[in-house]
């Protein structure tokens, strides 16, 4: 008697059998019959090139198009423009391009630029080997951070090095006032690196636009001082501080 009811089973469950052997094996396993994506392979160093590709552009661009335009509105060409104008063509070498400023207060680290206001590097003029830097009024105002300042010192240094010129294209509004000490410190780093190189290396400054504050004190160190009819201004005080104190009216002349 069992092995009639087994028999019995096993033929009706046949049918069923041969049926399911004609649906697809994945079938069983997903309902979903579109392939998935192929897995996103991160590649560390395509990253890092990307990212400093980035960066670079961000440091040509300085403080970016619009900014750049201001500064041709006012008849002021940009510090790399001055820079290509004044070396031979393709000789000049920038160093320390992608360096920004450390400061950590007043919204400061959201607004950090490569280069930090100011391009510095060698090259040759008329073949002679020649040290600058050259300062972005288009980046903070030009004004001078403890990197900014680091910089100049050490465009300052190769030249003393090398015997080779140095020369300063000053446009600045003077020190960051968010860095405080820090900024003021820098200053003194860079009168420090005047006093040392004079006598040594011939030192140049071309006053291209504002020159303020703390920014007036190494121009008057050094042995050459060249200025633009019009654009150039050099004081320590600007006029709405001296009227303000002592309520007297002068102009930026």
């Amino acid at each position: 008697m069992l092995s009639k009811r087994l028999l019995h089973h096993r033929q009706s469950i046949l049918p069923l059998t041969a049926t399911l052997s004609q649906i697809p094996y994945h079938h069983f396993f997903s309902t979903n019959t579109t392939p998935p994506p192929p897995p996103q392979i991160h590649d560390p160093k395509l990253a890092f090139r990307t990212h400093l590709a980035s960066q670079r552009q961000s440091a040509l661009e300085g403080g970016g198009s619009k900014r750049i335009q201001k500064q041709h509105e006012r008849g002021k060409l940009t510090a790399r423009e001055r820079l290509s104008l004044l070396f031979d063509a393709n000789s000049f070498r920038e160093l320390d391009q992608l360096k920004s400023h450390r400061c950590n207060d007043f919204g400061m680290p959201q607004t950090k630029i490569p280069g930090d206001g100011v391009i510095v590097g060698h090259g040759t003029v008329n073949g002679r080997p020649v040290c600058a830097f050259s300062q972005d009024f288009t980046v903070f105002g030009g004004s001078l951070s403890e990197t900014h300042a680091e910089k100049i010192c050490k465009i300052m240094d190769l030249a003393v090095k090398i015997s080779a010129p140095v020369i300063g294209l000053n446009d600045s509004g003077g020190a960051r006032i968010q860095e405080g000490v820090d900024s003021l410190a820098g200053y003194a780093d860079v009168f420090q690196k005047n006093v040392d190189a004079s006598g040594v290396v011939p030192q140049i400054s071309l006053v291209m636009g504002p020159c303020a504050g703390g920014a007036v004190y190494s121009p008057a160190m050094t042995d050459f001082i060249f200025m633009v009819d019009g654009s150039s201004h050099m004081f320590v005080t600007g006029p709405d501080v001296v009227k303000t104190v002592t309520g007297e009216e002068v102009s930026m002349d």
